[in-house]
């Protein structure tokens, strides 16, 4: 991938893990990602699936009437796809890291506020919000205000994709010529970590006591 099309082909990787999982619709599904296993595609598509896997839980979950067992599972299993989702990033940064580790920062060269994978991980996102806004524009069980508003929602949407497409494109120009500088920081979450999280330890003490 050049840094000019990178965007635009995770906006296509990204919309075809969307279209590929609604084909179904099920949760439980396992991706069939047709990119070769170590590429940067195949991560991509990777990526994009846990998100919209991600995505179906969160409405799940929001159910008034699941049963309360079936919600604190689900619960777990969104913590799960967390953790994954976090590993993805930091996997994609690895890729970023090892292509411009030869790049010579000039003295001025800032640190962007976020890494090139987690502005990609928004970007992740952002398609499945435009993906289940355009649907709903299109439903025919609602009224005319109701699609007219996710219409304009649509729209928003999708230049705030525009935007941040230039806005990643730029950053990666920016790190290959040394304009900026990369740093990536681990995300080292705290509660699904047994010794960091106390509620876990302090279960654990008490049960060696």
């Amino acid at each position: 991938m050049t840094n000019t099309k990178i965007s635009k082909q995770a906006i296509e990787i990204f919309e075809k893990s969307v279209n590929d999982y609604h084909v179904y619709d099920d949760i439980s599904r396992k991706p069939d990602n047709p990119y070769e296993s170590k590429s940067f595609q195949h991560l991509l598509y990777e990526k994009n699936w846990i998100d919209t896997v991600q995505w179906h839980y969160e409405d799940i979950i929001r159910d008034p009437d699941i049963d309360p067992k079936e919600g604190m599972k689900l619960k777990r299993m969104i913590d799960s796809s967390n953790q994954n989702r976090t590993e993805m990033v930091e996997y994609i940064d690895s890729y970023f890291l090892k292509l411009y580790s030869d790049v010579t920062s000039s003295e001025d060269a800032k640190i962007n506020t976020e890494s090139p994978a987690w502005a990609i991980d928004r970007l992740s996102i952002l398609i499945l919000k435009i993906f289940h806004m355009e649907e709903e524009s299109k439903r025919e069980d609602v009224t005319d205000e109701h699609r007219n508003n996710c219409k304009v929602k649509l729209n928003v949407l999708l230049e705030q994709q525009k935007d941040l497409s230039e806005s990643i494109d730029q950053l990666l120009i920016d790190l290959s010529t040394g304009n900026k500088k990369m740093r990536v920081y681990k995300q080292m979450k705290m509660y699904n970590d047994e010794s960091l999280n106390p509620v876990l330890y302090k279960k654990d003490d008490s049960a060696k006591g």
